[in-house]
């Protein structure tokens, strides 16, 4: 959602008391102006932007369409420590400042504002408490609340404060920071998050699988050809690729499940009995929702496959056994699967050993998913190492691991997402797991980095955030998910049912 002007609604009432407007104004204009504190022109919001949105979303400027955007020096001082950083947020605050550089050319008065693109414009505002806090009592009455005056946050709020004192029209603090906007309220600010990126929350929370009412011969004629075509609207706002059951009457279990191609056709999902593993083990679907998975994830006519799924789900494993199926069968060069340590960019240091052993800990879900597909269902116990005989030759079962192997042949790669930004991923099978802690620019770095030939797997359960930043409606892959939803080589499915144990389901239900 881009911000608008009729965002906000409602009057902010002063700590003190009184309205907004009832802030004795002591600075006089030519003052106000030299601090920032005047909208070039009338209309519109003021929509003071904190750090972490400039780093969330290096394009947030060019979104505010005809509002004013007024930037703290404060916000360039923070910037500053992050534009030498080798990681996404480093790239972001030099986007940033190549932005600011183009925009406040050498003429423009960085205070008195720039007009954007959209009817807008953007100042910086300054903050000085030594003029400022003795003219505006609400400042001083901030400062009570706050008495840490050297703190960015305080600095910024402060700032703001100023703008709202000093503008008729609404000033509205933009931060991804909950402390800070619970601070903002605390201090009679309006202020809200960033909402360019968010989805709709129905998008994120509905895991049922869409059902279209047929004929019982249309039913019959779908299972006899394996294609049917739903008029009458009964299909409406059913996407590409998208998977349906389509039912008799919703009272009677006369269902199959179908997805939408690009004809405007429902087909029969082309499903096997089971992903079976050269000389590993076999896997087969529990559910009706890994049975739309594992569709999706073996149709080469898809190049994009998202998924949401709580724990216990299966997402993971399906993935890498399809992966795993594809690879054998010669359809891929090889299987990539990664993961972000954490969030995306962090270093590895401080752990001992190689680059594999430190990557290890985080990786190790993977690793023994991988274990557990390429290993023999018949366990013959114990072998010896090759090359010794004899009476007290050393016993061993992690010699010659079949994982192992194919790692060594390049058929499987384990590798995390810190250095991807720049590569260029040929014929891959790429499974990307816990995409949901990515932000929605880390995750357009990874979709970017996909070349002819390769297939993408974003698996992630949306309620499972460690990232400050983004939530369950503005990470990386509900992100993804909702651009690119409806072109023909892009699908997406929900998992709701657990399979890992009934102990594990209960537990991702109820706690």
């Amino acid at each position: 959602m881009i911000h608008q002007n009729n965002d906000i609604r409602g009057k902010v009432v002063s700590p003190a008391g009184g309205p907004r407007g009832s802030v004795q104004r002591v600075l006089t204009e030519e003052q106000a102006r030299e601090y920032g504190l005047h909208a070039p022109t009338p209309g519109g919001k003021n929509f003071v932007l904190d750090t972490n949105v400039l780093l969330h979303d290096p394009g947030c400027l060019g979104r505010f369409k005809d509002n004013h955007l007024c930037l703290p020096v404060d916000v360039l001082a923070e910037l500053d420590q992050f534009k030498n950083e080798q990681t996404e947020r480093g790239a972001n605050a030099r986007r940033v400042h190549r932005t600011l550089t183009e925009l406040f050319d050498d003429g423009a008065c960085v205070t008195r504002g720039v007009e954007t693109e959209g009817g807008g414009s953007l100042r910086l505002v300054v903050y000085d408490p030594a003029t400022t806090e003795k003219c505006i009592g609400r400042l001083r009455h901030f400062h009570r609340i706050f008495p840490d005056r050297d703190r960015v946050d305080h600095r910024i709020l402060a700032a703001t404060l100023l703008v709202q004192a000093h503008c008729d029209n609404p000033t509205v603090l933009v931060t991804k920071d909950l402390n800070m906007q619970l601070k903002a309220r605390a201090a009679g600010l309006e202020c809200e998050d960033y909402l360019n990126d968010k989805v709709d929350p129905r998008e994120v929370s509905d895991y049922a699988m869409r059902r279209i009412d047929v004929e019982a011969d249309e039913l019959q004629r779908f299972a006899s050809s394996g294609q049917l075509k739903v008029e009458d609207g009964r299909c409406k706002g059913v996407v590409l690729n998208q998977y349906a059951l389509l039912q008799v009457d919703a009272n009677v279990k006369q269902t199959i499940p179908a997805r939408l191609d690009s004809n405007g056709v429902f087909v029969r999902l082309a499903i096997p009995g089971a992903l079976r593993i050269p000389d590993g083990n076999s896997l087969k679907p529990l559910n009706l929702g890994q049975k739309c998975l594992i569709d999706a994830l073996l149709n080469p006519d898809i190049s994009l496959v998202t998924c949401y799924g709580q724990a216990g789900t299966g997402k993971t494993l399906v993935a890498i056994a399809a992966g795993l199926n594809e690879v054998c069968g010669r359809r891929y060069n090889g299987l990539t699967v990664s993961r972000p340590v954490v969030s995306m960019g962090d270093q590895l240091g401080y752990l001992p050993g190689s680059l594999d052993e430190k990557m290890r800990p985080w990786l190790q879900p993977i690793y023994d998913a991988l274990d557990l597909l390429t290993t023999p269902p018949v366990s013959k116990g114990p072998r010896r190492k090759q090359g010794r005989k004899g009476k007290g030759a050393e016993m061993t079962s992690d010699a010659g691991k079949p994982c192992e192997e194919l790692m060594e042949q390049g058929l499987i790669e384990v590798e995390a997402l810190c250095y991807i930004r720049g590569r260029s991923i040929p014929n891959r099978y790429f499974v990307l797991d816990e995409a949901q802690q990515l932000t929605p620019q880390e995750a357009k770095t990874v979709v970017t980095r996909m070349s002819r030939g390769s297939k993408l797997v974003m698996l992630g359960d949306p309620a499972q955030i460690d990232h400050p930043y983004v939530d369950s409606r503005s990470n990386g892959l509900v992100y993804t998910r909702n651009r690119l939803k409806g072109q023909s080589f892009v699908a997406h499915v929900s998992l709701s049912k657990g399979e890992r144990s009934p102990l594990a389901d209960l537990g991702a239900r109820l706690m």
